[in-house]
């Protein structure tokens, strides 16, 4: 690249991080709820020099230099992501304590890494054999978005790897409440031993559930709450019974059996499936790998003794 061009590309390089700064410093205008803040802000019980800082980091200073960044961050993925009601749903799913928010400030961070790692791989692209600018650009931008989708793709994958092992864990818990209940137990003394003797996804939360009892909410109630944090509908049938069961008074035992019953032929059903499946991508290798080559081997004979007969 000789001079001209070379200072007409700094020079536009320069101008367009001008045009973003003064677009950044304009989009973070004082709201009319920011400077009437302070003064509805409620005043404090005691004094300022006697109570700790609200840094959660141990550089304050950059702490609140990169929050204006980050709570822009935040707004970004937030309109680029799935709505704040599923994701908090699905942080529930989880068993995530951690809010939207925070969720939110991962992806931004994970955004900046990709970022990171993206602006490294152009460097390296442009050291070996150089590139266009506008490729390096696009692959640096795609490599931060891949990097706030993968934090977004691993909280679903660990929402069906916590539901699957709940879902394998069912039939036990049922059997286990079916005994106490038979044994002349109550709803709510036999989930209490059954938190006590067990250890699991599903045992955390019936232990949730048996701690929103004890805290005067009935039970029919807190099962509707454990039915609603899970995604799982052999759950919802599994809390739903119980709840129709202690209500009308029905038989517990009976009904539980019968849903760790149902429970197992699901996941019977369900490894049938997943066989069929494993089944059909196996003829895969075989029709396009082995099958050619026996029938290579099956060929060759035949084609060199007619050549040998030429």
């Amino acid at each position: 690249m000789n001079g001209p061009l070379l200072g007409a590309a700094v020079g536009a390089l320069g101008g367009l991080g001008g045009v973003l700064v003064l677009w950044r410093l304009s989009a973070r205008r004082i709201r009319f709820e920011d400077r009437l803040a302070p003064y509805l802000r409620a005043p404090r019980s005691s004094s300022a020099l006697l109570g700790g800082t609200d840094a959660r980091t141990p550089f304050p200073t950059l702490e609140r230099l990169v929050a204006p960044v980050m709570s822009d961050g935040i707004r970004l993925v937030a309109r680029m992501g799935s709505p704040t009601a599923e994701l908090r749903r699905r942080l529930e799913r989880a068993g995530r304590t951690e809010s939207v928010e925070q969720f939110r400030a991962a992806q931004v961070v994970w955004g900046v890494l990709g970022l990171a790692g993206g602006l490294v791989i152009a460097l390296v692209l442009v050291a070996g054999r150089g590139s266009s600018p506008f490729v390096l650009s696009l692959l640096v931008l795609l490599c931060g978005v891949l990097a706030v989708l993968a934090r977004d793709h691993l909280l679903t994958r660990q929402v069906r790897q916590r539901e699957e092992r709940m879902l394998v864990e069912l039939p036990t818990v049922a059997e286990l409440l079916a005994l106490s209940v038979g044994a002349g137990e109550g709803a709510v003394g036999a989930l209490e031993r059954v938190v006590r003797t067990t250890h699991g996804v599903l045992a955390d939360e019936l232990a949730r559930t048996l701690a929103d009892a004890r805290a005067g909410t009935p039970l029919t109630q807190a099962l509707e709450r454990l039915a609603d944090r899970t995604g799982l509908p052999a759950l919802t049938r599994f809390a739903e019974g119980v709840a129709v069961a202690v209500e009308r008074g029905t038989p517990l035992a009976d009904v539980l059996r019968a849903q760790a019953q149902d429970v197992r032929e699901a996941g019977r059903r369900a490894l049938m499936e997943a066989g069929g499946r494993k089944e059909v991508a196996m003829m895969v290798p075989v029709v396009f790998l082995i099958l050619p080559v026996t029938v290579a081997f099956a060929v060759f004979p035949s084609l060199a003794v007619l050549r040998l007969g030429t």
